[in-house]
């Protein structure tokens, strides 16, 4: 096979991978845009179809790779957008190497065992079909992220999987909380996006693009080159930082986890236990080289790091709940592998993160099924089983014991110190220049005070809602 042919073969691959989920997507959307339901095996058998296609994809790019010794495979879909007299363009532009290609197939097998499991977990839900469809947004932005070779095209993954997460906590829409969570979980990733998109807009001022090559150089990872001034690096490196703890629920975000898990069972053990969790050490990694470039901010990344372990192994042991005791575990662990990106230890960190991902999905899976199972068991012994601890009293407790309780219990008080402290200023700003446009608006229509106070009573607002 000449040169140019096998090129056109990577690039067909290469494409593959990317358009399994982007059909999965649209099929799915076009068919609750034109109101044609398709049957729950339909949907079952194209998302299998899907998953699969994209692996095997994925699985002979990781082949040829392996077979020539090739670190690094370029896909490359052009300028999109292109402003010369700024110096700006967005390229589609998406790599293969040795942290995307591990990263893209757990995608896709967990994705794969997530959707196989839904499909009989939500048979006969009203929902089953929706459920689909913001799997199928999760599932092509987790992809897109995967293999992003700009930290645009990496942001446009980055927020359909946070679309999708916040549309699937509030899946229950009867209901008042699970509504409320979303709003909040979305909240919390406009902060982490708008971080995001500050630090994409800083790296395009520093470096002249929003091409991983321009930031790190054209070595394969972890290897990298950074050439940056000490203020640029701190402060897209602090930028990346608040950008992965809001959307891996990192210090001080890690409010919003238990809050998630109103969701289905599935999008839990996807989301909180698996891929998304994730994405945050995801973006660390992908930017490792700058981490490692300055001491400063490796130092805080440990930090961050042992900070959120400690409070996710503090509060998974006070939680009433099995599925927020595993999300705080998985918390845990999440802080691990931020420890280890500081230390500069990428390749043990990867390792970590597919394990420990294969094994929460798992655990998240088994869940709902764990009380039938320890019933199942007393039956078939014929008495009840002796729990293994018997938990002491809490009005006999020390007082240390009793406040280290509450701590765990309050997630260390991080919710309250971010309504206190950021949400309440912010609000109050807006409340005073709300009240001046009212008084504005008020003196030009000549209504009386009482008529305005009347008119602005009949109408709910959206702090009323959340």
């Amino acid at each position: 096979m000449d040169l140019v042919t096998w090129d056109a073969f990577i690039f067909g691959l290469g494409i593959g991978c990317l358009a399994a989920p982007a059909l999965l997507l649209v099929v799915l959307a076009a068919a609750s845009f034109l109101s044609r339901r398709l049957t729950e095996r339909a949907t079952a058998r194209l998302t299998a179809i899907c998953v699969i296609f994209g692996m095997v994809c994925a699985m002979i790019i990781l082949g040829t790779m392996l077979a020539s010794g090739s670190r690094k495979v370029v896909i490359e879909l052009g300028n999109w957008v292109a402003i010369p007299s700024e110096h700006y363009h967005f390229q589609l532009r998406f790599i293969f190497d040795r942290l995307s290609i591990p990263f893209v197939l757990l995608t896709y097998v967990l994705c794969g065992v997530v959707g196989k499991f839904a499909s009989r977990y939500l048979h006969r839900e009203i929902g089953f079909t929706r459920f689909f469809l913001f799997y199928s947004f999760f599932f092509f932005g987790m992809v897109v992220s995967s293999l992003a070779g700009t930290i645009e095209t990496l942001f446009l993954g980055w927020e359909f999987v946070g679309l999708s997460s916040a549309l699937l906590i509030a899946y229950f829409h009867q209901r008042t909380n699970p509504v409320q969570n979303g709003l909040h979980v979305w909240a919390i990733y406009r902060l982490s996006d708008a971080a995001l998109v500050i630090s994409m807009l800083t790296l395009h001022h520093a470096t002249g693009g929003g091409d991983f090559d321009h930031i790190v150089g054209r070595q394969p990872w972890p290897l990298g080159n950074v050439e940056l001034d000490q203020f640029n690096l701190l402060m897209i490196s602090g930028l990346l930082l608040i950008a992965a703890a809001g959307k891996s629920a990192l210090i001080p975000f890690c409010g919003w986890l238990p809050r998630a898990m109103e969701g289905p069972t599935p999008s839990s053990a996807i989301f909180y236990g698996a891929l998304s969790a994730h994405l945050g050490a995801f973006l660390l990694l992908r930017f490792s080289p700058l981490i490692a470039a300055s001491w400063i901010v490796s130092t805080v990344v440990i930090l961050i790091g042992l900070a959120t372990a400690c409070l996710g192994a503090m509060s998974a042991r006070v939680q009433a709940d099995v599925k927020s005791a595993i999300a705080f575990s998985s918390l845990t662990q999440v802080g691990i592998i931020l420890v280890e990106i500081g230390l500069g230890l990428p390749y043990v960190a990867l390792i970590h993160i597919i394990g420990h991902a294969c094994l929460r999905t798992l655990q998240f899976l088994r869940a709902p099924s764990v009380l039938h199972d320890y019933n199942a068991l007393e039956n078939a012994i014929g008495s009840r089983l002796s729990p293994t601890h018997l938990p002491e009293s809490l009005t006999e407790a020390s007082f240390g014991r009793q406040w280290t309780y509450r701590f765990s219990l309050e997630r260390g008080f991080l919710d309250e110190i971010l309504r206190s402290y950021i949400v309440a200023p912010f609000m109050g700003t807006f409340r005073w220049f709300d009240k001046q446009e009212r008084r504005w608006t008020q003196f030009l229509s000549g209504e009386s005070g009482e008529e305005r106070a009347a008119a602005i009573h009949q109408d709910r607002s959206l702090e009323e809602l959340t």
